[in-house]
């Protein structure tokens, strides 16, 4: 008699992180449906084991059949960045939290062993160590799951209140989720291009095009720049941990920040500057939740992971 595949649905799964998921999960002998509009995403980076739907996740009739027969989910479609979501809230807002809702709803209504959600490290904003936490006082780092979100865009709002959809599902329909923030996730197929392009591709890109490297603001605004294979890694281990699934919410990132400027100069070339936009000044995880729950380390150092770029 054939064992049953484990069958896993992956919305966003033409996306960057999302495809570098699917082709994990291929390669560990799952069978994966890939729901994508393809607005970000690229049919030509789906794995082609996979079965690629293109379907918008706002359509609940069109994504809810999808999920029959399914044991996991892993949600990361979005409309990411926090400069677009600033200039089209309404538009953002409608993907990243009634997308996410429908996503809950078909996983919940077909009784899914867990939903991992792809959250982000936007949340915290600046966050505070009080609510009352007077002006001039020290930002605290390295961030940690106990901080009060703080989210200083709507973007970084619309993602923690995905955070708390996936608890209140967890709680009422008693669907399995988790959700795990990611910091500055980067490597091999980052979209390099358009105004809100993560700040490596985008650097690489200028670089083998002899263009100067363009920094928002003066360059010490820091990072902690996470490499997509370890975020791959945190996923699967989220979905497959027998110490998660009720609605935690985890840290994934590496846990050593770097100045934008440092990220300019291991990549070499002229730099200009340009005028300052708002975000947070400095994110640092604290990844030792990931390590206690779910058995995960950062393997990838910037070092490394620029120079396999």
């Amino acid at each position: 008699m054939t064992k049953k595949k484990i069958k896993a649905v992956v919305t966003g799964g033409a996306g960057f992180i999302g495809a570098h998921l699917v082709d994990h999960l291929i390669n560990e002998g799952w069978e994966v449906v890939v729901i994508d509009n393809l607005v970000n995403g690229k049919k030509a980076d789906v794995n082609p084991k996979a079965r690629l739907e293109v379907v918008d996740i706002r359509e609940y009739e069109k994504i809810e059949p999808l999920f029959a027969g399914a044991d996991y989910c892993f949600h990361f479609a979005a409309l990411p960045r926090v400069q677009y979501s600033i200039e089209h809230p309404e538009e953002t807002n409608a993907v990243n939290v009634t997308g996410t809702l429908n996503v809950l709803r078909a996983a919940a209504a077909h009784k899914l062993k867990r939903l991992v959600y792809s959250a982000s490290s936007s949340a915290y904003g600046d966050p505070l160590d009080s609510p009352r936490r007077t002006q001039g006082q020290q930002v605290a780092q390295p961030l940690h799951e106990e901080l009060p979100a703080n989210p200083k865009s709507p973007y970084g709002l619309q993602k923690y209140i995905g955070e708390l959809y996936c608890r209140v599902f967890n709680m009422v329909y008693n669907l399995p989720t988790v959700s795990l923030r990611y910091f500055n996730v980067y490597g091999p197929r980052q979209n390099p291009d358009g105004a809100y392009a993560l700040v490596i591709g985008k650097f690489l890109k200028q670089h083998r095009q002899g263009e100067p490297l363009t920094i928002t603001g003066d360059g010490e605004q820091t990072r902690d720049f996470t490499y997509v294979g370890d975020v791959v890694r945190a996923n699967f281990l989220a979905a497959t941990s027998n110490k998660v699934g009720q609605g935690e919410v985890i840290n994934i990132g590496a846990g050593n920040n770097i100045s934008i400027n440092q990220i300019a100069k291991l990549i070499g070339g002229e730099v200009k500057y340009l005028p300052a936009r708002l975000e947070p000044k400095h994110t640092l995880a604290d990844n030792r939740l990931a390590k206690e729950l779910l058995g995960w380390v950062p393997t990838v150092k910037i070092e490394e992971g620029i120079k396999k770029l």
